[in-house]
């Protein structure tokens, strides 16, 4: 089954706390502002299944559930 993400960038607060998961798919805009560098934010790129786990800690550990 494919495992696409999004950030709602509306939601995120900059923590940081997606990009500490899951470097390879989360990095900040010039605002520090979270979106996925596999799509440029759009959720329409498949997340490599080595990477899942890695974007399952992110969704988790998101505080503003921003990470979809």
């Amino acid at each position: 089954m494919p495992k696409f993400t999004i950030v709602d960038k509306d939601t995120c607060i900059a923590c940081g706390a997606c990009g500490a998961a899951a470097p390879d798919i989360y990095d900040y805009d010039d605002e520090g502002i979270a979106f996925v560098i596999l799509d440029d934010n759009t959720g329409t790129t498949e997340v490599p299944e080595d990477l899942l786990e890695d974007m399952q800690d992110a969704f988790e550990g998101c505080p503003t559930d921003s990470i979809k």
